[in-house]
């Protein structure tokens, strides 16, 4: 879009004011929106994005973890626009159609080996909550003589969406507890957060010394349990909590051993964020159900997508009398434009070499990272491929927090703008998660408003 395209002054503060007065923004305290002028989004190309002022910024969270290859990726964009002239929605529900069956197979091609059939919806809470009823219904539709598993683990810090059985399985105070009374019990089981870890281990031990509440959980209640629901290598909204190597194959391992499905949620994980197209393949681990959405579309179309097993997939076969059917379902399931472009989006992986072109990138962030290390307010720096947390503290020493009035995490974030860079933060922990798409220039862009930002804001 041209300069002489944008919006009139007129229509910008038109924009703005219409922004406060009616718009609702997730994960947003509306109070303290309302008395800011918004960032409103115009336009993008590769990691860039203008706003109606003409700014321009490096997409430094993908739009919230989702754009993998850029915007306005010609392939992707031309994917949409060769669907569109033939069909854009048509029910999943008695019907198929071309671009859903082909995405299907595709998936099944390119994930951990043994999941064979794929149930779609329509974002990451709704994958894992497809997954939850799955599991739990395979177990009651099993042979009478075998144990009718109805309880789920959930570990420490996990998030999983926002949907209520999402939420059950979630491990975030303060998203979760608010919502306690509506939701279903899960066993909870401690996860790896070696920085702060609560049996004073550090990283990697920190790891194996948490494994011991899981096999606790499962050897006084493995009988009742019907899935295991993990992030795989990094919990994401807890602020890029990485897990150290192994942990996740002992997780899975010990699941197998108690008869129990293993969930692997990729929804934030999934599609080259952690160097790997699917973080479980760096273990060699292969989840009974796969939970993937975010990057499936490479950020355009809201999809998502739940594999499973055969072996699960035809306890739910019988005749219509047996009501063995999975009676679950969303209006746009196998949207066709959603299936077009992440089609395209997988297969841009495979002709642009992605991955390959991506790997001296991780590495010069992994240098460059080293030198926000550095400051006196950094408590902790995790890296897993592009995902990054830089945890901010008040005393490196102790490791004591900034209270939340304080707003740490939201103030550099914000210092980053100016600097040409769109953050946003998780508490104290300022996240980084760019587009695979970025090359060492933008690392360095990137990096050097981060360090900075922090700088200015903690005065260091």
């Amino acid at each position: 879009m041209t300069s002489s395209l944008r919006p009139s002054d007129s229509d910008r503060r038109r924009l703005e004011d219409d922004d406060r007065r009616f718009l609702w923004h997730p994960f947003t305290q509306m109070q303290a929106w309302e008395k800011e002028p918004p960032l409103v989004i115009e336009r993008g190309e590769g990691p860039w994005l203008w706003d109606i002022h003409g700014r321009r910024y490096l997409d430094g969270v993908s739009s919230l973890w989702t754009n993998v290859h850029g915007h306005r990726h010609p392939r992707l964009d031309a994917a949409v626009r060769e669907q569109l002239d033939r069909v854009a929605h048509s029910t999943l529900l008695g019907l198929s159609n071309v671009p859903a069956i082909r995405l299907a197979r595709k998936l099944v091609e390119i994930a951990p080996k043994g999941l064979t059939r794929v149930f779609f919806s329509d974002n990451g809470s709704t994958a894992v909550e497809v997954g939850l009823k799955i599991a739990f219904q395979h177990f009651q539709q099993r042979r009478p003589a075998e144990p009718r598993r109805t309880r789920f683990v959930r570990f420490r810090h996990a998030y999983h969406g926002d949907t209520l059985g999402s939420v059950s399985v979630g491990g975030i105070e303060l998203f979760h507890s608010i919502y306690k009374p509506l939701l279903f019990d899960a066993f909870a089981a401690e996860s790896p957060y070696c920085y702060r870890c609560p049996l004073g281990k550090t990283f990697p031990d920190c790891g194996i010394a948490c494994l011991g509440s899981l096999e606790e959980v499962l050897g006084g209640h493995g009988a009742e349990v019907a899935a295991v629901v993990v992030e795989p290598l990094v919990q994401g909204a807890a602020g890029m909590i990485v897990q150290p190597p192994g942990w996740l194959a002992r997780v899975a391992a010990l699941t197998r051993r108690a008869g129990a499905l293993l969930l692997a949620d990729e929804v934030a994980v999934g599609f080259g964020r952690t160097g790997t197209l699917f973080a479980c393949e760096s273990e060699g681990v292969r989840p009974d159900i796969l939970a993937l959405a975010k990057g499936i579309t490479g950020g355009y179309l809201p999809l998502a997508a739940t594999l499973v097993t055969e072996e699960i997939y035809r306890s739910f076969l019988g005749a219509p009398e047996e009501f063995r059917t999975f009676f679950h379902g969303h209006t746009y399931t196998g949207n066709p434009l959603a299936a077009a472009v992440a089609l395209a989006t997988i297969e841009v992986f495979e002709s642009e070499g992605t991955l390959e072109r991506l790997r001296p990138v991780l590495s010069h962030l992994s240098r460059r990272l080293e030198d926000v290390r550095t400051l006196p307010h950094v408590g902790d720096v995790r890296q897993r491929g592009v995902l990054v947390g830089i945890e901010l503290v008040r005393d490196r020493a102790t490791k004591a927090e900034y209270s939340p009035a304080e707003q740490v995490g939201a103030r550099v974030c914000r210092a980053c703008r100016p600097r040409g860079v769109i953050l946003r933060p998780l508490g104290n922990v300022v996240v980084l998660n760019p587009p695979l798409c970025v090359g060492i220039p933008e690392v360095d862009l990137l990096v050097d408003a981060v360090k900075a930002a922090i700088a200015e804001v903690t005065g260091a």
